[in-house]
């Protein structure tokens, strides 16, 4: 049996049951809402439903991602029962969180030195990142060890693909991604940005797709265009949501639809409070296995 810890932050967007299940540890990011601190803990400290709405209603959002010191203590109680891990971080192209990990190794490897611990960058995001960690629970479920998932996730991250949608250009003006001239005429124009995340792990707009009903087609081609095998894909696929559920679903049936092939129902779960405090309610995002996205 390999008796290594699978880790990974909660910016992976995975439900807690989903982690206990496959075993695989993680860390909490934080976020204020309208000045008063929470962890973003998978929906417990809030509801999802109760951190959208807050969000409509014109709460301030402001997301801190995880210290050196708190990965350092986190690390540490596994490296003192004898265990390595191999922990995954929410993409460097949109956060410092890499650069705390590192750290906090650095510091680790001096006081644990026969121990493994290694740090792997997702270049990937909410429940991309969680299809990319949950595969690695494949790998060690089926007896190969850290060594082995390492070097696995080292050649494979980029061919984890994630598109996004949204129908509310609210926050992204908000975040300042566009201006408030462009989010007004997007808005009349009913304009839902198409974007995804590039081989260097940011987030990028693609198309200006008008209506909900247009984007919903167009990122489900995506997958056509990029699935492993074409519709012919037989992995795992999964969505997350920003508080609306019913899209989510809509795109789901689309994809389960064309995809005979998939590995099982594709997954729904909610984007977390680290990702959804940029992108706002109204964000779709699909996930599944494709080619390199170099």
């Amino acid at each position: 049996m390999n008796d290594y810890v699978l880790s990974c932050c909660s910016t992976a967007d995975l439900k807690k049951e989903h982690f206990n299940k496959r075993d695989i540890n993680y860390i909490c990011f934080h976020y204020e809402l309208d000045g008063k601190d929470y962890r973003d803990d998978l929906g417990e400290s809030m509801s999802f439903e109760d951190f959208y709405r807050a969000m409509s209603e014109g709460a301030d959002t402001k997301t801190s991602q995880i210290n050196a010191e708190e990965y350092e203590e986190y690390f540490e109680k596994f490296l003192k029962e004898g265990k390595d891990i191999l922990h995954v971080t929410l993409s460097s192209g949109i956060s410092g969180s890499l650069n705390s990990a590192m750290i906090a190794k650095s510091m680790l490897e001096e006081k644990y030195p026969d121990r493994k611990l290694y740090i792997v960058d997702s270049l990937n995001a909410s429940s991309g990142f969680g299809l990319l960690v949950d595969k690695l629970a494949d790998l060690r479920d089926a007896g190969k060890s850290i060594d082995e998932v390492y070097t696995w996730v080292e050649e494979n991250k980029l061919n984890a693909h994630a598109w996004f949608f949204s129908t509310d250009l609210t926050f992204f003006v908000k975040g300042g991604r566009i201006s408030k001239t462009s989010g007004f005429v997007g808005g009349i124009l009913n304009i839902c940005p198409l974007l995804n995340v590039d081989n260097e792990g940011k987030l990028i707009p693609r198309q200006k797709i008008r209506t909900k009903k247009k984007v919903m087609e167009a990122i489900v081609e995506q997958m056509e265009l990029h699935a492993q095998d074409g519709t012919d894909y037989s992995g795992k696929c999964y969505i997350s949501h920003s508080a609306c559920l019913e899209d989510a679903k809509a795109v789901a049936e689309k994809i389960e639809s064309r995809f005979p092939k998939l590995n099982g129902k594709v997954e729904i779960n909610d984007v977390g409070t680290t990702i959804g405090s940029h992108t706002g309610p109204g964000t779709v995002a699909l996930f599944f296995w494709g080619g390199n996205r170099e």
